[in-house]
C-alpha cells in the first residue's frame, strides 16, 4: 500500500515505525527518500510534499503518527509533483 503524494498545510508530522519497512519520498519533485524500519522515527516539517510506500507486498507496515493541529485531516492537500525534466536532444 502507499499514500498518495500530499502536503500537510501548517502542521508537522512525527512518525514512529512499529513494524514493517516504509520508503518515504519527499521534496518538490519527491526526489529525496529514506527507508524507515521498526524502531525508527521520521519527522516531516509543515508544507513538505511527501508520500509513504510500504516496501512489502505481503507484510503490513504500522506506525504511530502524531500531528500538531487539531483539524489536521482538514488541512491535507493532494500534491502533484512537476513533470520530470526531459533531456533535450541538440
Amino acid at each position: 500500500a502507499r499514500a498518495e503524494p500530499h502536503v500537510h498545510v501548517g502542521h508537522e508530522t512525527a512518525i514512529y515505525v512499529l513494524e514493517g519497512t516504509v520508503c518515504t519520498r519527499w521534496g518538490p519533485s519527491l526526489e529525496h527518500e529514506v527507508v524507515s524500519r521498526a524502531g525508527e522515527f521520521l519527522f516531516v516539517p509543515p508544507g513538505v510534499p511527501h508520500e509513504a510506500i510500504n516496501l512489502s507486498a505481503t507484510e503490513p507496515a504500522r506506525a504511530v503518527v502524531a500531528r500538531n493541529h487539531p483539524a489536521e485531516q482538514d488541512r491535507v492537500e493532494p500534491y502533484v509533483p512537476p513533470p520530470a525534466a526531459s533531456a533535450s536532444v541538440a
